[in-house]
């Protein structure tokens, strides 16, 4: 080895030995005769002290470095002088008084900081992502990552399952999203696609016996992106045969609250993880991933307003269309612009406009535009049922359901933020229990699966899939933390005949689902096992564990918001030759490849 330590290793007790240390220029300083060094590699950093007095040849060495040089240093460790101690760093009560000093290599100029966790314009960033990846929070983050995977593995190995790959050359079938596709060489015209998820994989090794499957599995969806998405995603993907819902439940809770003490950054709120049915988060929270870190919850006030003068509520009260609010604490004096912002968050999310009432915190005086249309009994009922005091906003939203919970739930979340009330410092996890099986609704005269198709119903709701399909509810579960959707999993269909039923209902002919499931259904008929499984997502795992907003925080190379990979130029072109190869002709217009 070209060192005897790293460069975070050395203590007071190491105090007298002789070292050898190598790793990058992070800080240089030239006092005249005596060069001081920050080395640093991935395990810290030691002050490195260059004196012309000791060492000539050494100083004469360290005068042509730069930052991010690659050096190899020997020397003697000593202690610090009094009054010289660095307490922020863990090498702070010594240094290492050089004798020998080696250019590994040069460096040119970064083209940003590498010793400080300044603002960088992503583009930049993702351009020179080695360079990213040296910067002191992307190493924390990709540590995270390593010790949260490492648990993970060793969580599971000790509860007797079986680490299994599983294909990333698959076939193409309708899992929610737009698959990446591979074009074959040797069957022209014939395409690969690499996995969404190894959902029909992991059932097919349930019924092969294995009863305890898990995998870190890459994953792979052509959608559109966001914070939370990437085109290529780590989950882990796990799978039981024998159980029910408690027992996987209480599996992942084990996990996560061992995994979290093991390797987060960001510690637990609590270690029992409540659990919703998904009727009771959408109506208290508007969504089915509600963050718990905080109230503002939907109050329901149909029964109030809908006795009012004020014709858009009674009138949607009496269509039946919901009318809920919720109370944001200490903002009733909020501007004329104010109320104009959060009136354009509620249009975003489809509503017309936004209603409000503000109690003066003082006189107790409710102001408003729509307050003259309410009765003294009505005002005094709805700051009863909203818990309303003085200096409190009251937002509304009545419109249909999904509407005004889509309105609610973002504008929640917005005032939680502007008034401090999400602890950055606290992961808060809960279940979401008891989805319906389908989506509200139908598409083409079908039923659409509220998660997929391979979800089963509650046992004793099977005999509504004959008679009323919508009511439905199915043996999904979702884990949610700080208001996202950490992992997703359910209880599957193990027998052939309903799952013929469920894909006849999202109008799947008997022709299609032997085409594109022959393979699980016939599986079926050998013995399948009761099974079901789960799948966390590691990067917004890991995301959340480190404090980051973004899952690319937390990924060595990810891609653009726009699915390119800046660092290496791709997607890019490829030779006509390869093309020919692949029987692949490209027909380009102006709007691009078609």
């Amino acid at each position: 080895m070209l060192k005897t330590h790293s460069c975070g290793e050395l203590r007071r007790e190491d105090v007298g030995q002789q070292v050898t240390l190598a790793g990058w220029v992070n800080r240089r300083r030239d006092m005249g005769g005596v060069v001081f060094i920050d080395l640093r590699d991935r395990d810290g950093k030691t002050q490195v002290v260059v004196n012309s007095g000791r060492s000539q040849e050494a100083f004469n060495v360290a005068e042509q470095v730069r930052g991010e040089y690659v050096l190899q240093v020997r020397g003697g460790v000593h202690a610090r002088p009094e009054g010289m101690q660095n307490p922020d760093l863990a090498t702070g009560e010594i240094e290492v008084l050089v004798d020998e000093v080696v250019i590994l290599n040069p460096s040119k100029t970064p083209p940003f900081l590498i010793d400080r966790d300044e603002n960088v314009d992503e583009p930049i960033r993702l351009k020179y992502r080695y360079l990213d990846l040296r910067r002191e929070r992307l190493q924390r983050n990709i540590t995270v990552r390593h010790k949260a995977i490492k648990f993970i593995r060793e969580f599971l190995n000790e509860r007797d399952f079986i680490d299994i790959e599983t294909p990333i050359l698959f076939k193409s079938t309708p899992e929610g999203a737009r698959d990446y596709l591979v074009p074959s060489r040797v069957h022209p015209g014939k395409f690969y696609a690499l996995p969404q998820s190894p959902q029909q994989l992991k059932q097919l090794l349930m019924i092969a016996g294995f009863e305890r499957y898990y995998q870190i599995a890459r994953c792979f969806r052509d959608e559109d992106l966001r914070a939370d998405r990437q085109p290529e995603f780590t989950q882990l993907d796990l799978e039981v045969s024998f159980v029910e819902r408690n027992d996987i439940l209480e599996l992942i809770e084990a996990l996560m609250i061992g995994m979290v003490k093991e390797a987060s950054l960001v510690p637990l709120a609590y270690e029992d993880f409540p659990r919703l049915s998904y009727a009771e988060a959408v109506d208290r929270y508007g969504t089915d991933r509600p963050d718990i870190r905080f109230g503002l919850e939907l109050i329901d006030v149909a029964d109030i307003v809908g006795k009012s003068a004020f014709r858009i509520f009674a009138e949607n009260v009496a269509a039946g269309k919901p009318v809920k609010a919720i109370c944001v604490p200490n903002c009733g004096s909020y501007s004329r612009k104010q109320l104009g912002e959060l009136e354009d968050i509620a249009k975003e999310q489809g509503a017309r406009g936004l209603a409000w009432m503000a109690i003066h915190p003082e006189s107790e005086q409710i102001r408003g535009p729509i307050v003259k249309f309410f009765s003294v009994e009505q005002l005094i009922a709805l700051t009863e049922r909203l818990e309303a005091s003085p200096g409190d906003l009251v937002l509304f939203a009545s419109d249909e359901k999904q509407v005004v919970n889509d309105v609610l739930s973002t504008l929640r979340v917005e005032m939680a933020s502007r008034l401090g009330l999400m602890d950055k410092r606290e992961l808060a996890f809960l279940w979401v229990v008891d989805f319906p099986l389908f989506e509200e609704g139908l598409e083409d005269g079908h039923y659409a699966p509220s998660h997929h198709m391979f979800t089963a119903p509650k046992r004793e709701h099977i005999p509504l899939l004959d008679t009323d399909p919508g009511a439905v509810l199915s043996e999904q579960y979702d884990l949610v933390c700080n208001g996202y959707e950490v992992a997703g999993g359910s209880i599957r269909i193990h027998e052939r005949p309903l799952q013929r039923k469920i894909m006849q209902l999202i109008g799947f002919s008997i022709e299609d689902a032997q085409d594109q499931f022959g393979h699980l259904l016939e599986a079926f008929e050998y013995g399948a096992p009761p099974h079901g499984g789960i799948a966390p997502g590691i990067d917004r795992l890991v995301a959340l564990m480190a404090g980051e907003p973004n899952i690319r925080e937390v990924m060595a190379f990810p891609k653009t918001a726009q699915a390119t990979d800046l660092m290496s130029d791709s997607p890019s072109e490829v030779a006509t030759r390869q093309l020919k190869e692949l029987h692949i002709a490209l027909a380009v217009s102006e709007m691009g490849a078609t």
